[in-house]
């Protein structure tokens, strides 16, 4: 058991490394260990929005999503997270980088964000679906997948031009890949 020293809820973890590690949660909470746990140190994120998704590519870079269509990156450790233009004031709930250039958000409303250049920019993609995407992971640049409300799990080949809907054999909303 650790002590995160902060009321929050916390929502989302990410470690680059047995030792480097965030959790990022309610009011904009960021905490960051670099000893595997045994300490965390409050960061300041600069937003009091709920900060729902993380993905770090490295111990250094790293990204978090949130309430209002916050993205937040850091390229030192969390020491200062600086805001992206993002284009959307969506809720977004997942994010999943494959390197520290290439990157994927997904939100509310079927939301489906996609940078190439760190977060300098996003596009927004095309899913074909209208209700809360909550995760995604990619494997490569390439190879990604997302799942959400009522079952949903969308998944492409092609680096999110094209979006295909699997079966799930469920109608519960789903949480994590």
């Amino acid at each position: 058991s650790q002590t995160s020293g902060v009321a929050n809820d916390l929502l989302g973890i990410s470690f680059a490394d047995s030792r480097n590690g965030v959790v990022v949660g309610e009011r904009g909470a960021i905490l960051c260990t670099t000893d595997g746990g045994a300490n965390w140190t409050t960061q300041t994120s600069g937003t009091t929005n709920d900060i729902l998704g993380i993905s770090f590519t490295d111990a250094n870079t790293g990204m978090v999503v949130g309430n209002y269509g916050t993205i937040l990156r850091t390229t030192n450790a969390g020491a200062i997270w600086t805001s992206q233009t993002k284009g959307t004031t969506d809720e977004l709930y997942g994010i999943s980088f494959v390197d520290a250039n290439t990157g994927t958000v997904v939100g509310q409303w079927g939301a489906i964000l996609r940078t190439t250049n760190g977060g300098a920019n996003w596009t927004r993609q095309t899913s074909g679906f209208t209700g809360f995407l909550s995760k995604v992971h990619f494997v490569d640049a390439n190879t990604g997948t997302v799942v959400g409300q009522e079952g949903t799990i969308l998944r492409t080949t092609n680096g999110g031009a094209n979006w295909t809907s699997q079966t799930s054999g469920t109608t519960e909303d789903l949480h994590g890949v």
